[in-house]
């Protein structure tokens, strides 16, 4: 296993929007592995496989208190429940570090995926787990949660983040 390095806003390969997986081959199981590592190491509760330069359909989710109950969600498809209602969370995101926003979603959801062995499943998900699927989700169509904000607090947030990119170089 390894920590793969997460891609940081905005950087345009955060934009790619993910194919598809055919089947769940070692190669894909050494994605989960390393992205499950990497998510823990970070530390955060959700990725996506666009955040670490992988372009496919593939998420990695645990919001268990011991880190200890992991999610694998392969070609995710998220229907909105008839019950759900507006829910605003403050998210983060391990590709936008260190910057925290209100973004309103859905409360409640139906994730039909596959799993890491690639078996069907559906999933009816509330709350902090139905929101982290949806954030995860708009990773692998090209999108982030600074795409909900303002234009003003984007473009801030983005010259923050570019200005710590250079002091690092």
């Amino acid at each position: 296993m390894a920590i793969l390095n997460i891609l940081t806003f905005p950087d345009p390969k955060l934009r790619t929007i993910a194919k598809p997986i055919d089947s769940v081959t070692p190669q894909v199981s050494g994605w989960i592995d390393d992205m499950l590592e990497t998510m823990y190491d970070a530390p955060g509760i959700g990725l996506a496989a666009t955040q670490v330069n992988i372009h496919k359909q593939l998420i990695v989710i645990d919001i268990s208190e011991d880190k200890n109950d992991p999610l694998v969600i392969i070609n995710p498809k998220v229907t909105v429940l008839p019950d759900a209602v507006p829910n605003a969370y403050d998210e983060g995101c391990l590709s936008v570090p260190g910057f925290y926003e209100s973004v309103e979603r859905p409360s409640q959801i139906l994730l039909q995926a596959l799993d890491r062995d690639g078996k069907p499943y559906e999933q009816e998900c509330e709350g902090l787990l139905a929101t982290c699927v949806q954030h995860e989700i708009d990773h692998l169509n090209g999108k982030l949660f600074v795409d909900y904000l303002s234009k003003l607090k984007r473009n801030n947030i983005r010259g923050k983040l570019l200005k710590e990119q250079r002091e690092k170089a």
